[in-house]
């Protein structure tokens, strides 16, 4: 069946859901996105993203069309019609569409463009959380504010793609000899010592939301974690790898570009990172 999904204020089959040519998400890139996941019925840690929605709109100067309330009213109005039980809300925000193709912001008249739609998958019990998962190395070619959750993802595109053709489910993206982030993903490492290590938040990474909570829950667990960079050389000496995002909670990474991680399977504290994640996503969900 075709699902259902929100363009500008209606809700319409997703295969009737059009944008204007002259969006400027579609000229320009010109637009931010979120994604929260659901599990049974109900949204997962949204508040933080909204809150990182909020953030990265203010600043690109873009104006939400929505209040935050009825934006998530949407949301939650999507999940009901699409009987969502597991799976994602994808939502997009862009400067709307303008007369023609003007590089500067338009002067005024134009109301931004606020697209969403859902998507099913099964997170908790996906089988790559049982197996690890392998990621490959790539260069990190993007701009230098990848703190903006943008639209323009063609270096994402293309990271994910040479992971794809690698048989790899994910891409660690690699900036002055050190691994910034994955493609879809905040990376994560345990060393010999029991540190988690994850690189720390500024213009060069996106402030990840599962990844806050899990630095979060980690901490409050008396874990130590430090928040900082590291090379590859260092993820293929250390105990454990692991990847976090709305989409893979928390997912054990077991071989950098062909080479083994730790044992080479998923490792305990990865596994029980993803276990204390899953608990806080059910009992804060709503």
């Amino acid at each position: 069946m075709d699902s259902i999904a929100y363009v500008n204020g209606s809700f319409v089959p997703l295969s009737e859901a059009k944008v204007s040519v002259l969006d400027r998400g579609f000229l320009f890139a010109d637009g931010i996105y979120e994604v929260a996941a659901v599990l049974d019925g109900k949204l997962i840690d949204n508040a933080s993203h909204l809150a990182r929605l909020e953030r990265s709109v203010g600043e690109i100067a873009l104006k939400l069309p929505e209040t935050i309330a009825r934006i998530v009213e949407i949301q939650k109005e999507l999940i009901t019609r699409n009987k969502l039980v597991s799976g994602l809300v994808y939502l997009q925000v862009t400067r709307g569409a303008d007369t023609g193709r003007d590089f500067a912001f338009p002067k005024g008249g134009i109301k931004s463009s606020l697209v969403m739609f859902v998507s099913e998958k099964e997170i908790v019990d996906a089988p790559s959380a049982k197996t690890g998962v392998s990621v490959i190395t790539v260069p990190d070619i993007r701009w230098e504010r990848r703190d903006i959750k943008s639209v323009a993802l063609l270096a994402q595109v293309l990271a994910k793609q040479a992971a794809a053709e690698a048989g790899a489910a994910e891409a660690w993206m690699l900036e002055d000899g050190f691994v910034t982030e994955g493609g879809s993903s905040s990376a994560f490492i345990l060393t010999q010592d029991d540190v988690i290590v994850t690189r720390q938040n500024s213009n060069t990474i996106l402030p990840g939301c599962t990844r806050k909570a899990v630095v979060a829950l980690a901490e409050e667990r008396q874990l130590r974690v430090e928040e900082r960079p590291f090379t590859v050389a260092e993820a293929l000496a250390a105990k454990e790898a692991f990847i976090t995002s709305a989409s893979v909670f928390v997912q054990p990474v077991v071989a950098i570009d062909g080479k083994k991680v730790g044992t080479g399977k998923p490792g305990p504290m990865a596994t029980r990172l993803r276990e204390i994640y899953v608990d806080f996503a059910k009992a804060t969900a709503v």
